[in-house]
């Protein structure tokens, strides 16, 4: 507020009493006298001829005219003084410079008018009205000074606004809410006031230069003005006239760009023009306009070209935000966040718009799946042979490897997928919790949404702990192991990743096939970290069982040559002790686990069956009660093979006797050793090596086929030799025309656990998998009564879920339909009303 030198801001100054002055006898009363004279004094202050006053006599004639008494009368004449200056000096020089032109342009919306033309009439009247305010100002200050004793003496005591105030409020009321009925408008200069200065801001908004001083003064003038001579703080003009209609047209004019924006169709140009709007407003109200509407103004831009649009900008094709994050448009997505947040900091439009593209993705990545063809080798060369040479066929693989060749490359790319949004949360979104919730849930649902998930997150750490770590640096194993974590956390059906992930562990330890048996250990403790201790409890027996079996191999070892016996035909033993609780049903023998003709075993050779004896006894002695069952189809054995020379034959490997080390399945070892007995020429029949060996039939297709159908294994030839698996009825003899350039042979086993699921078997899966849950469900109600005894069903239902949520995912009918059976078998029981009539509370029985 801008106070007079004369107001109350003076308080504490002490007022002499002027001396006496000299007035004339005559007609006039002596007041009269005295205002003749001060009314002098303030019409050359307004006429610029304060110079040659004498600022003290004046005082002194004010002082006297109130100590006479008239304080009221000097108080009303130099307000009336004021409105007639206005009326006649002030007011005819603003409305000269009010044209239709400026009126029809301002007000009316005129168009057809150049911005040079109205750039100069706008700066015309404002600096007319500038003028008009500044002189009006500086002379009510001196003029408040000379009538600094009319506000003490007078003023206070009648508790009237300052001799400033009123003036400086007569600005107001004469000038700028004259009427313009003169210039055939109904407006008044206020109306034309504002609407110049927003019409100078919206030439600025365009790109034009405009006189930000004079907007400056104009505007600081609406804000030392009132509403009343009360000065309200909150009632200044600023606030009640001008920035309403400020924010207003502002809403019109970023309404009007926001359509053409929308009509641009370019999400990006929208980022970048909203971006440069709010700081050229932020930049506006600091020099231009006032630090009053800063906010209110910021507030208007992040409405019209944000709030209320956003979801159509976000939509639009090749700019979107699908777009932005397909093409990596990093400082596209970084402004997007910044503007959005102002809106709303949760920013729920976009964390829906990123949800919705991850789950894209995350589909497309399956169909991709589906679309590719994984009976060859991925990857391969694409260089064209020189010469006549023919290209290379590309190598065809077997139905394990194309499933573990599917299983990387989907979780290789859902990897890829999850780097790049965790990219974008840390580089666009700040780390904001909020975002990183809704891309987590999104992850979530796409990864669940395939019903190969859990196995494909086994397949892909069993690849990566077999070759894919060899020659990896620690950080890079170390990123690998956390890649496989963070997939597993987003799993809900963690129970068959553990069924899953526990069958390729087996195949690993038994099979030598793990690269480091540290970080096998280390991964087991990382998903003991996050998932808990009965998680990883069965993964944890099987590698004591592991390291149990080499104490135990390396003890009997040493008794065997304790014993003294020395024969070169003597077979080196290395046994695998497994408790079966640990072990998957697929390596503890037929996929329904140890059944009688599993137990009753095959028939071993002689020499085979006289080391079982031997360790039977040795590991008999400190274990009573142990009962071993020999599970042949877990095993393999290293046997010493020589080829005879084949008669005729004078040169090539055929002329000489060969010597192989060929490595096979316990039962291929099996059934190899029955031809130790079998005559050059001569074949047996797969019914007579079945009914010698009493190996399973289903094994025996493995074994067989392993052995006979394999062209660079062909240790066997089978008669009719076709490429199909063996089968009832085949005849077999031994390959004596066997070669190999290589001195130890690996023949691959064909084995029914390393066979892929197919639809039936899968359902099958499935129906096992939901009967364990089902049994887990009851043990969990079960615990859980127990402990708590009596319990609501929706409290029990909660706790449930809770405990049941860290292996899967519940179902709300399955926990339901076993709270039914376990309340059929009298586990539970309901509590009853003192009527008989049921209630939801349950019980513990048992």
């Amino acid at each position: 507020m801008i106070s007079g030198r004369g107001g109350p801001g003076r308080g504490g100054s002490r007022i002499r009493p002027p001396r006496r002055l000299g007035i004339q006898s005559g007609s006039k009363s002596e007041f009269d006298q005295c205002w003749d004279q001060l009314y002098q004094g303030i019409r050359d202050i307004h006429d610029r001829n304060a110079s040659r006053l004498s600022f003290e006599q004046l005082y002194r004639v004010g002082y006297k005219m109130v100590l006479l008494g008239g304080g009221d009368r000097l108080y009303d004449r130099v307000r009336d003084f004021e409105a007639g200056w206005f009326a006649d000096k002030v007011m005819p020089r603003i409305a000269a410079a009010i044209t239709k032109n400026l009126v029809s342009i301002t007000l009316d919306g005129a168009p057809g008018v150049s911005v040079v033309e109205r750039r100069a009439m706008g700066d015309k009247f404002l600096r007319v009205v500038r003028t008009a305010w500044e002189d009006h100002n500086m002379c009510m200050n001196m003029v408040a000074d000379i009538l600094m004793y009319l506000d003490r003496g007078y003023g206070q005591e009648h508790h009237r606004p300052t001799i400033y105030t009123t003036a400086i409020g007569l600005f107001r009321d004469k000038i700028l809410r004259a009427s313009l009925g003169a210039t055939g408008s109904n407006y008044t200069v206020f109306h034309i006031v504002n609407a110049t200065i927003i019409d100078q801001i919206n030439m600025e908004r365009e790109g034009d230069v405009i006189d930000k001083a004079l907007l400056r003064s104009c505007v600081s003038m609406l804000e030392s003005l009132f509403e009343t001579d009360a000065e309200n703080e909150r009632e200044r003009l600023y606030l009640t006239t001008f920035e309403p209609y400020f924010i207003s047209t502002s809403h019109d004019f970023y309404r009007a760009e926001c359509e053409r924006l929308l009509r641009e169709a370019d999400a990006s140009a929208w980022l970048r023009q909203t971006q440069r709007r709010l700081a050229e407003e932020a930049e506006r109200c600091q020099t231009t306009v006032s630090p009053f509407s800063e906010q209110i103004v910021a507030s208007v831009v992040d409405d019209e070209l944000v709030a209320k649009h956003l979801d159509e900008f976000l939509q639009l094709e090749g700019s979107g935000i699908r777009a932005m994050i397909d093409n990596d448009r990093i400082e596209d997505i970084s402004i997007l966040h910044s503007l959005v947040s102002r809106v709303d900091e949760k920013v729920p439009a976009l964390r829906n718009a990123l949800s919705l593209r991850v789950m894209e993705l995350g589909l497309e990545i399956e169909q991709n799946l589906k679309n590719t063809d994984f009976s060859i080798v991925q990857g391969g060369t694409a260089e064209e042979p020189s010469g006549d040479t023919e290209k290379p066929k590309p190598k065809p693989l077997n139905a394990a490897a194309q499933l573990t060749a599917a299983a990387i490359k989907w979780v290789d790319d859902v990897l890829l997928l999850k780097d790049k949004f965790d990219h974008l949360w840390a580089v666009c979104f700040d780390r904001k919790a909020v975002v990183e919730t809704a891309l987590t849930r999104s992850y979530s649902t796409f990864i669940n949404g395939f019903d190969r998930a859990a196995e494909y997150v086994s397949l892909f750490i069993d690849d990566n702990l077999k070759r894919g770590l060899k020659g990896k640096t620690e950080t890079e194993v170390d990123i690998v192991l956390e890649k496989a974590i963070t997939l597993l956390k987003h799993l809900n059906e963690r129970d068959k990743f553990e069924s899953y992930y526990q069958k390729h562990l087996a195949r690993r330890l038994l099979h030598g096939k793990s690269e480091s048996q540290d970080i096998e250990q280390e991964m087991i403790s990382r998903m003991k970290r996050e998932l808990g201790n009965n998680f990883t409890q069965k993964f944890e027996g099987m590698f004591r069982d592991m390291n149990t079996s080499r104490e135990t191999t390396e003890q009997y070892r040493s008794h065997v040559r304790g014993l003294g016996e020395k024969d070169e035909k003597t077979i080196d033993l290395s046994i695998s002790v497994l408790a079966g609780n640990n072990w998957p049903k697929e390596i503890m023998g037929r996929a329904t686990g140890l059944l009688a003709d599993t137990r009753s075993g095959a028939t071993y050779p002689p020499e085979i069956q006289q080391l079982q004896k031997s360790f039977f006894e040795f590991y008999s002695k400190n274990r009573n009660g142990r009962v071993l069952t020999w599970v042949g189809s877990a095993g393999s054995a290293d046997i010493k093979c020589v080829f005879p020379r084949i008669s005729g034959k004078a040169t090539g490997p055929l002329s000489k006797d060969r010597r192989y080390e060929i490595n096979v399945s316990t039962y291929g070892m099996i059934v190899l050793m029955l031809f130790n007995t079998v005559d050059e020429g001569e074949y047996l029949s797969f019914e007579e090596i079945q009914a010698a060996t009493n190996i399973a039939q289903a094994d025996l297709i493995n074994a067989l086929t392993s052995l006979s159908v394999m062209k660079p294994f062909r240790i066997l030839l089978k008669e009719p030799q076709t490429k199909a698996p063996a089968k009832a009825g085949d005849r077999f003899t031994f390959n004596r025309e066997f070669v190999s350039k290589t001195i130890k042979i690996k023949i691959p086993s064909v084995n029914a656990s390393n066979r892929i699921e197919n639809d039936d078997e899968r359902k099958e899966t499935d129906n096992k998998n939901r009967e364990t849950r089902k049994h887990v469900a009851d043990s969990v109600i079960v615990r859980i009564m127990k402990q708590r005894k009596t319990l609501a069903h929706t409290q029990l239902i909660n706790e449930v879920i809770q405990v049941l949520s860290t292996r899967f995912k519940p179902e709300m009918s399955l926990i339901k339909e076993q709270i039914e059976s376990l309340l059929s078998r009298e586990y539970l029981e309901r509590v009853d009303l003192p009527d008989g009539s049921p209630t939801d509370t349950y019980i513990y029985k048992a």
